[in-house]
């Protein structure tokens, strides 16, 4: 084994937080359950007496800090050198917040560059927030639409290199992949454009934070070339919930960028960030890296097994090769396994209520089309499992609800964009019935979820098609519009007209 693969091999932050455990302290400050399992059984019996043992606060010696009298990195320093190690970065943060944090601070970082950047219109929303917040004018590159399967796709270079053109002087380009879906874009070519302009390369990755720790899986964003990279870890990787990262890259940007997301993390992070959720993240990366090979590859034998039964059974088909035939898609992550229920007389929301209901099966997401299933990099499943429920689906007849009452819906382009999305965010707007809404321009970002890709933003006119959309959604089984005035998308708020 390696130097490099022994220090891989070690949870410093986790380790630390172990052994500060079993130290028996007496707390007396915060948190307020003060490692008291007796006295906090409602607590305790969420995760048991251990947990609140390893809950503690932050600037905690020997764990945040270096050991009192100890020379050299705090065991958090560690790893989190550790982890920019592990994913080939300069320098890499842990967040608590999820990567929504890493697209916030991205966008504050951003606006110290300059005031507008180009960037995918189907980011998270979380982007969208961020621009809100920092004040920061976005001109959008449109990625490819299936509109059938409700499947947004990535932006090609060539997208890119035309906004980058007509938007001189941007912050940065600012890119999504993978795409809920699994879609991979072309990263590095990506990055070759954005530096050709003389603009950073930012890439929300969260789908893809177990990139790069596989033959068999896409390479990561970073060893494309990426700048600045939000990774969600808790996704795909192993980490708690709400447990994310944010990786600078090592490229010629990396000391400009550096010092701005720094200060914008200190700007938007926690003062009480939880050792639950760092530790979680530095076991993660251990795993990963010391020994994901084996179980990340019997994660991806598992979703190709259920791809190839489905297959050979033939009633539903997979929509990976329409993904891989749209022009700004050039990989698929193996542990994205998306299901076109459709094509075996299912529509996908339908078919993710049959599956728990039926099967107790959870599956990511559904769109009126597909279901997606997610199998993290060392999650096992049973494939023989999931393809027979899948195949006990009752077909829909000619009689049926779904088949005389069923009207697909249909991901429909966003609407003419009229303002910025700060300068409508803040205007003066008024709560209005939907019908009445059309033809006006949004003051809120509306977006059917999952995946959280924004259907209408501030600034943009709602459209009917959108109203239609987007009420459908929220009627469909776990349909939910984040943003909405109300759960069915009857009233929307739009910008009082002058």
């Amino acid at each position: 084994m390696s130097t490099a693969d022994e220090h891989q091999a070690h949870a410093p932050y986790a380790e630390a937080l172990h052994q500060n455990a079993r130290q028996g302290w007496t707390r007396l400050g915060v948190p307020g359950h003060q490692d008291q399992p007796a006295n906090y059984q409602s607590l305790e019996s969420l995760a048991g007496p251990a947990l609140l043992a390893m809950d503690i606060p932050m600037f905690t010696e020997g764990v945040d800090l270096p050991a009192a009298g100890a020379s050299g990195a705090s065991p958090l320093q560690e790893a989190l050198d550790l982890a920019a190690d592990a994913w080939g970065a300069k320098r890499t943060w842990f967040l608590t917040n999820g990567a929504s944090q890493g697209n916030h601070a991205a966008c504050l970082a951003l606006r110290a560059l300059s005031g507008h950047a180009v960037v995918q219109r189907s980011v998270h929303t979380s982007v969208i927030d961020g621009a809100i917040l920092a004040g920061l004018r976005l001109e959008f590159v449109h990625p490819n639409v299936d509109v059938n399967l409700g499947i947004a796709h990535g932006a090609t270079p060539s997208a890119l290199d035309e906004v980058l053109n007509r938007c001189p002087g941007a912050a940065a380009a600012y890119v999504v992949t993978p795409s809920y879906f699994g879609a991979v874009s072309d990263v590095r070519a990506l990055a070759e454009v954005a530096h050709q302009h003389g603009v950073p390369l930012v890439v929300d990755e969260a789908w893809g934070s177990h990139f790069g720790f596989h033959p068999d899986l896409p390479e990561s964003a970073l060893a494309c070339g990426a700048d600045l990279v939000i990774s969600s870890t808790h996704k795909l990787a192993g980490s708690l919930s709400q447990s994310a990262m944010l990786h600078l890259g090592q490229g010629s940007f990396a000391d400009l960028l550096e010092p701005l997301v720094t200060r914008a993390l200190m700007t938007l992070q926690t003062t009480s960030p939880s050792a639950i959720l760092l530790s979680s993240l530095d076991l993660a990366r251990r795993d990963l890296y010391h020994l994901g090979q084996g179980r990340i590859g019997a994660s991806i034998g598992d979703a190709n097994l259920v791809r190839t039964l489905l297959a050979q059974e033939g009633r539903f088909k997979d929509s990976g090769p329409a993904m891989l035939a749209a022009p700004d898609v050039i990989a698929l992550d193996p542990l994205h396994i998306v299901v076109d229920t459709s094509s075996g007389g299912v529509p996908g929301f339908e078919a993710r209520r049959l599956l728990e209901a039926s099967s107790r099966i959870h599956v990511e997401m559904a769109t009126d089309s597909v279901i997606v299933a997610i199998v993290g990099a060392g999650s096992r499943l049973d494939a023989n499992f999931i393809v027979e429920a899948l195949h006990a689906m009752p077909v829909a007849d000619s009689s049926s609800d779904w088949s005389t009452n069923r009207q697909p819906i249909i991901l429909p382009p966003t609407g003419p964009r009229a303002r910025d999305v700060r300068e409508a965010y803040f205007a003066t707007a008024e709560v209005v019935p939907a019908a009445q809404a059309i033809g006006r321009i949004s003051g809120d970002t509306l977006a059917a979820y999952p995946p959280g890709v924004a259907n209408v933003l501030p600034g943009e006119v709602v459209t009917a098609a959108v109203v239609e959309f987007l009420q459908a959604t929220a009627q469909a089984p776990y349909g939910w519009v984040r943003g909405a005035v109300d759960a069915g998308v009857g009233h929307l708020r739009v910008l009082v007209e002058k």
